[in-house]
């Protein structure tokens, strides 16, 4: 694990969830708190609309870079669960605005095999997230226990990468155990 990764103020988020997942989710809800708290921006467009069952990547990155490019001045951490931590770091390779200052991934999801049942999920395979390069700095929070998003493939998109610090956790796909750090280090030490 890298410590000490640079610090950065940060005057906005944009929080894109998981599928299917949506911005009413506890997590979700946690960082509006947190952000709240600390009169930080946040935003959660809802990455299911018009509709879940006809959702596109293509669609998705279009809906994050309107959140971002509506954010106004100032630096973007973009937090990303599961699937939206796919569409985050995707998101962050396509940013035109030069603002997207940091990212926080929780459980990101960078390889779909045995889930190419949904056209999403097939539509994603073409997308090479290990290959994309980010210099930001990058928070990856990872369960021991995840039976989705399997440790390894994180462990392994994080390794010899020095912009990304990587964090274990004794929990689950959902990280429900562990919001409570993963706030603390991706909120606080990035927060003014």
């Amino acid at each position: 694990m890298q410590q000490g990764l640079p610090r950065r103020d940060l005057k906005h988020v944009v929080y894109l969830h998981g599928f299917p997942s949506s911005p009413a989710s506890d997590k979700a809800q946690r960082f509006r708190g947190e952000c709240d708290r600390r009169g930080i921006s946040f935003t959660c467009p809802d990455l299911n609309l018009p509709s879940a069952e006809t959702a596109t990547v293509t669609r998705m990155l279009d809906q994050a870079r309107e959140a971002i490019e509506a954010t106004g001045a100032g630096p973007v951490m973009l937090v990303g669960s599961s699937f939206g931590g796919f569409l985050a770091v995707h998101a962050a390779a396509r940013d035109k605005t030069g603002r997207v200052a940091q990212l926080a991934l929780m459980a990101p999801a960078f390889a779909f095999d045995g889930h190419l049942e949904l056209a999403l999920f097939k539509e994603a395979a073409q997308y090479d997230s290990f290959n994309v390069q980010l210099t930001q700095p990058i928070h990856l929070f990872q369960g021991r226990e995840d039976e989705e998003v399997l440790p390894e493939t994180v462990a392994a998109c994080a390794k010899g990468r020095p912009n990304v610090d990587l964090h274990w956790y004794d929990d689950g796909h959902r990280l429900a155990g562990s919001v409570e750090d993963i706030l603390a280090v991706s909120i606080s030490q990035f927060a003014s």
